[in-house]
Parts: C-alpha cells; sequence; structure tokens
C-alpha cells in the first residue's frame, strides 16, 4: 500500500495530505497512529512509538466515534477521564474548548440532537482535550456541504493557533489542503510515495479571501498539475 514514505514534520507543524483515492492516506495515518503496524520501517511521535505517544484522531465518520449516551462536554473530556484528570480541571478544560467553537451553550446535549457540523466540532474538541503529541485527521470535514466546511475550517485553525498541536491532515479537497497547511504533501498513486511537498506561504491567520488570491491560484495549480500529472 506504501512505498519508501519518508518524511519529518516539525512540532507544532500544520500538515496535509494529498493524493488519489486509494492511494493509501487512511493506511498511513493508522500507521502513525499505532492502529496498524508497518511491515517495515519505523514511526516516532515525539521520539516514543505511537502506541506509547498520546495520539488524538479525528474520524471522518463523527457519528460513529462520538458516544450518544453522553452529553457534549462529558463527550470532549472523555480522554481526561482516561487519563485520571482530576473532574473540576476536566471541566475547565473542556468547556474552554466548547467556548473556543461557540458550542458552550450546547454542553449538557447529547450530541444526537446537534447538527453534524457540530457534532464534528465536539469531536475535534475531543482528540484536543488531552493536548496530545499529534493530531491526526482523516478527511474531517468530506460529509459536510461547503459552506460549512469553510466555517469547519476556521474554527480548526482557531483552536490550532491556540495550541499549536502538531497536526496531520488528509484531506481530498486541494482547496481545503492549502487553506490549512504549513506544507502539503502531494502522494503518488498505489504503492503511495511522497512525490512532492509543497510550502505553504501563505500568512497566518488565514482568512477566506486568500482562497482567490493570486499566490493561492498559482499554488493550486502547481500541486495539480503534480497530481494530474501522476495520475
Amino acid at each position: 500500500v506504501i512505498d519508501s514514505v519518508d518524511l519529518n514534520i516539525e512540532k507544532g507543524e500544520f500538515v496535509t495530505i494529498f493524493g488519489p483515492n486509494g492511494s493509501g492516506k487512511t493506511t498511513l495515518l493508522n500507521i502513525v497512529a499505532g492502529l496498524d503496524e508497518p511491515t517495515a520501517g519505523d514511526v516516532l511521535v515525539s521520539n516514543k512509538k505511537p502506541k506509547d505517544a498520546n495520539v488524538g484522531f479525528v474520524f471522518q465518520n463523527y457519528n460513529e466515534s462520538l458516544f450518544p449516551w453522553r452529553t457534549v462536554l462529558q463527550n470532549v473530556t472523555f480522554s481526561l477521564e482516561i487519563a485520571k484528570v482530576p473532574q473540576v480541571e476536566a471541566v475547565k478544560i473542556g468547556e474552554h474548548l466548547l467556548n473556543k467553537v461557540g458550542l458552550l451553550h450546547s454542553k449538557d446535549k447529547f450530541v444526537y440532537e446537534l447538527s453534524g457540523g457540530q457534532r464534528q466540532l465536539v469531536s475535534i474538541c475531543r482528540a484536543i482535550a488531552s493536548n496530545p503529541d499529534i493530531l491526526i485527521m482523516d478527511e474531517p470535514f468530506s460529509a459536510l456541504d461547503y459552506s460549512t466546511t469553510r466555517k469547519m475550517e476556521l474554527e480548526l485553525l482557531d483552536i490550532w493557533q491556540e495550541k499549536k498541536i502538531t497536526t496531520l491532515f488528509v484531506s481530498h479537497d486541494i482547496d481545503e489542503a492549502i487553506f490549512l497547511a504549513d506544507r502539503v504533501i502531494v502522494l503518488s498513486p498505489r504503492p503511495a510515495s511522497i512525490k512532492k511537498v509543497f510550502e505553504v506561504k501563505l500568512a497566518r491567520p488565514r482568512t477566506l479571501d486568500m482562497l482567490s488570491s493570486l499566490e493561492f491560484t498559482e499554488l493550486r495549480n502547481a500541486i495539480l498539475n503534480t497530481f494530474e500529472y501522476e495520475k
């Protein structure tokens, strides 16, 4: 599935992975997260094996990853409970994150009472609550409409800007891949290898008007040319 992927991600960096369907993007994330074992090579997260690291994972299917019998706040604080964080501190962390994404007023609701975008924000807050060594996101906004996706991207970047958690994000949307990232990694078709790495030099914080800027358009065309050539 994967062939000769050699990559260093700096602490606090936001890296997106862009590649063809079936190229092995999810498999790569699973290996970095410690969910799958590589048949060769090594993965280190903060100089630790993935199973020994604190990994936050946001899945594409948020409906299956949240606990419907727990409230919004209880979902966010779940990893803190597992880590034996005192309840008062856990609630403080959870409420801070929910406030950042505009969901503090819904903290006592059950997740099935929220919209799809709101539920995905809850899953992001839950993954970030434990201050992970790396945050891994597998096409988390792919089921959302265009306007909700853009809003979610801004919410995510707002949290990331505060926490500066190292983030590895898979996207099938080239605009999203560029808009979020410090670097975009373009993968080849299966067996996946890194064909090219593009640095994104757009200023931070990112704003939606950057999507129509000349710099954004030129970078988008360069990435798409590499992607289409590999296909």
